[in-house]
């Protein structure tokens, strides 16, 4: 049993059977939430075991334990599995409650609207004394109302009449658990501060985390209807110190639905405008209106966003939905609600505890998405960075640095999160682990706030706030790099590019590598931009940033040095070397590998099982030079690499980008994404394919098992901007919208909305011809678009179709040469 089926017309992904094989993936795939918290999409009614695991989370709700593993003290922050608030079960008869594995099922099915973010299970089962029963669940957590979570029940009795229990509760009972490798690490983040009964049909219950004394509070109000009429019920009220539970009793009429409905509000300590979490929790519970008044709330929110979010590609219907399933996944971590708090962007979304929660440099690819449509959302997520710089410039202190270095791994507060080991799950050894050496993460946060303001013209975050992170990033590279006279050029050491499995030299007893192209060439641009950006900012304001600061004359010019002597590695035949010495590696045997192990994403840990390591070989997990063909176009490219005084043409890229799509195990799904577009104009069909792939990445499991840990959001939103700038080619210079759109005859029927500096614009292609149309509602001004060399002005109201004369080649039309899609995961 368990078909999966999903349809792009009604938004609808639907499980057809249960499989416990499966559940934990798609608990993680149809789990719901606001921007604000999140509910695993487990069973109302099932605990945590094998097959279920429910969890909760919220932004920025961490804890920090030690655990000792051998002689040694390992501590890990974790994003907290909050008290369980959906716990909902049904007792027939006054028998033990129904789970799935103590009944027949007669019928199952899961059902997951992505318009809307609602879970729905239905369900026929027959029990041990013969009776046969409906019961349908449908759920959501409220877009429309920050603090609300709304369950609803309807209990078909088929052929018997009877009493029944139904058991509401709020369990403060959990942990983390929800990933197998952190087994060994301790798990317990709560401590209980007591239940609550705030009105005979409202309870509550408030934990506390353990080291970082974040308060929690939810609270429930049940009550259980016949058609419009509320049901009078016995009430039982049981409590522990960490658990509340109540007990209704009533009867039921066969053939005679009954509705349940759990209303929940939930509050955290972090919470602004409130007077205290359990009060505040236990007054909305009861204010709360009806689960269907509480549903069209959530709709008129979500149908709001959808206006501004959905890509429309009706032409494949397998691509529509899933585009519209990472958007709503997408959402439902950062939503208009998100900047309320003071939140990130977790790698795995808040669905998952994989990466324990923190946040990375994944959203290098959610912020484009969102910066053309909802980009108050970015700047609110960039504010999260710019709270922690006074972390981020102790850190680069600690270092021995200057300016603002920030974490690999951020949590609470900033502070250096990255493991010192991990475990290797082939082998079962704790490995150092040195990935914390991923400085770029800081050349993300520069180009993440310049991409922002590129799009909206935001000044006064820029003045504020942005200008800032960005000095004191770039007096950060300033510090790091090292000037070498008998090369005449500025070099860095010791850091790891985004490729992963490079963490030192083979049998070097130190950590790090010497001048990793990517990083080198994303400092010198950073570089340039720096003092551009200081340049934009009114002169008053310049120059207090300058004296708070205390950016001197001297910095400043040494960033024009660097942005024109940074050194950067080639081979001999003017491939852009990965990082210095990779040239030097010898090859691995890729198909003795496939043959041995087939699927090998993670060649890390397989070698390192076998006592290697991936260090001595010309290996990557994902891209890494590459990713400047995914950041930059080849006009940015053209100009850094021409400033630093190097020959670039449209053949460099061709040719280092097939050189590392031969050597890549794209052992991070981020590389799919990275690959499609980098091979947008190379090699179209390739490209496409590797787009599905990342698509498909979630929802199939690629990575065979890791989606249930949580959602890869990154990826999720990386294919959404595939859409807007891979292959419809949209990019800001100045104030030119550019569009040089690839793939014309995968895009057919393409629409989407845009807002550039304000102004909502849409895009649509049919055939060969291209139409931009400036919306006329809103906040309006003049846009100069220009496609395929053709510009015009618009002003609001007013379109334009362009006509696509010829497909696009390949760079130079020069032939691609390098490896297949799914060049890492076996045949």
């Amino acid at each position: 049993m368990g078909e999966k089926r999903y349809t792009a017309a009604d938004f609808t992904l639907v499980y057809d059977g249960f499989a416990p094989e499966d559940e934990g993936l798609r608990e993680a795939l149809t789990s719901t939430g606001n921007g604000y918290f999140c509910v695993r999409g487990s069973a109302d009614w099932e605990d945590t075991g094998d097959v279920h695991y429910p969890g909760t989370y919220a932004h920025g709700v961490y804890n920090r334990e030690s655990t000792v593993l051998g002689a040694y003290p390992v501590r890990n922050e974790d994003l907290v599995n909050l008290p369980r608030c959906w716990s909902l079960k049904l007792c027939l008869e006054g028998e033990e409650p129904v789970r799935l594995a103590n009944v027949l099922l007669l019928s199952y099915r899961h059902s997951y609207d992505v318009r809307h973010a609602v879970l729905t299970r239905e369900l026929r089962f027959r029990d041990r004394a013969g009776r046969e029963t409906r019961l349908r669940s449908r759920r959501f957590v409220s877009m429309g109302r920050m603090h609300l979570a709304a369950l609803e029940w309807t209990i078909v009795p088929e052929n018997w009449s009877g009493s029944v229990h139904v058991l509401s509760a709020l369990d403060g009972r959990v942990l983390n658990r929800g990933v197998a490798r952190y087994q060994q690490l301790w798990g317990r983040h709560l401590d209980p501060q007591g239940p609550r009964i705030h009105a005979p049909d409202v309870i509550a219950l408030k934990t506390r985390t353990r080291q970082s004394r974040i308060e929690i509070a939810e609270a429930a109000r049940t009550r259980v209807y016949q058609g419009a009429d509320e049901l009078r019920v016995e009430r039982r009220t049981d409590q522990m110190e960490d658990y509340i539970q109540q007990t209704l009793t009533f009867d039921v009429q066969q053939q005679e639905p009954v509705r349940v409905e759990k209303m929940v509000a939930l509050y955290t300590s972090r919470d602004r405008g409130i007077q205290e979490p359990l009060l505040n929790a236990g007054k909305s519970a009861t204010r709360y209106p009806a689960f269907r008044e509480a549903f069209e709330g959530h709709e008129d929110a979500w149908r709001e966003l959808w206006e501004v979010c959905d890509i429309a590609l009706p032409q494949d219907p397998r691509v529509q939905f899933l585009l519209r399933f990472h958007i709503s996944h997408l959402l439902q971590t950062c939503s208009r609600l998100t900047p309320h708090h003071d939140a990130g962007v977790p790698a795995r979304g808040l669905n998952g505890e994989a990466y324990r929660g923190h946040v990375f440099w994944d959203e290098l690819y959610v912020y484009p998405f969102l910066n053309y449509r909802l980009p108050e959302i970015t700047r609110g997520l960039l504010m999260y960075r710019y709270r922690r710089i006074g972390e981020a410039r102790a850190n680069a202190e600690e270092a021995g640095f200057r300016g603002a270095m920030y974490p690999w791994q951020s949590g609470s507060d900033g502070e250096e999160e990255t493991q010192v080991v991990h475990i290797n799950p082939l082998s079962g050894r704790w490995d150092p682990d040195l990935s914390r050496n991923q400085r770029h993460v800081n050349a993300a946060i520069f180009y993440n706030v310049w991409h922002y303001y590129q799009v909206t013209h935001d000044l006064e975050f820029l003045r504020e706030h942005g200008a800032e992170m960005m000095l004191e990033i770039a007096r950060f590279w300033s510090s790091i790099a090292h000037y070498n006279p008998e090369r005449d050029r500025y070099e860095i050491h010791g850091v790891m590019g985004p490729d992963e499995f490079h963490e030192k030299y083979p049998d070097a007893p130190e950590g790090g590598l010497r001048n990793n192209a990517y990083t080198n060439v994303m400092v010198a641009w950073i570089c340039r931009i720096a003092r551009e950006a200081l340049e934009l900012l009114p002169a008053s304001r310049r120059e207090v940033l300058r004296a708070r600061t205390r950016l001197t004359d001297e910095e400043l010019e040494r960033w024009r040095e660097m942005g024109r002597k940074m050194f950067v590695p080639f081979h001999a035949d003017g491939v852009i070397s990965q990082f210095e010495g990779y040239e030097e590696l010898p090859e691995l045997d890729w198909e003795g590998y496939r043959a041995r192990y087939g699927n090998i994403q993670r060649l890390d840990r397989i070698l390192r099982a076998e006592g290697d390591t991936p260090d001595r070989y010309k290996v990557s997990k994902q891209a890494d030079t590459v990713m400047l063909f995914f950041l930059f176009s080849q006009r940015e490219l053209q100009e850094v690499f021409t400033h630093l005084g190097y020959e670039y043409t449209p053949d460099t890229a061709r040719r280092t980008i097939a050189y590392y799509d031969r050597r890549t195990s794209h052992g991070s799904t981020l590389s799919h994404v990275t690959h499609a577009r980098v091979l947008a104009e190379l090699d179209p069909e390739s490209s496409w394919q590797r787009f599905l792939l990342a698509l498909e990445s979630d929802i199939d499991d690629v990575q065979s098992g890791t989606t249930k840990e949580g959602i890869h959001l990154g990826v999720m939103a990386g294919t959404l901007d595939l859409l807007q700038r891979g292959y419809l080619g949209t990019e800001i210079v100045d104030d030119v919208v550019y569009f040089k759109p690839t793939a014309l005859e995968r895009l057919d029927g393409l629409r989407l909305p845009l807002q550039i500096r304000r102004t909502a614009i849409s895009v649509s292609i049919n055939g060969r011809r291209v139409t931009v149309t400036v919306l006329a509602e809103g906040y309006t001004r003049p846009i100069t678009v220009n496609v395929q060399g053709v510009a015009r002005e618009l002003n609001g109201g007013e379109s334009c179709t362009f006509e696509v004369p010829r497909p696009l080649g390949a760079i130079d039309d020069v032939e691609y040469t390098g490896g297949k899609a799914l060049a890492g995961l076996g045949e």
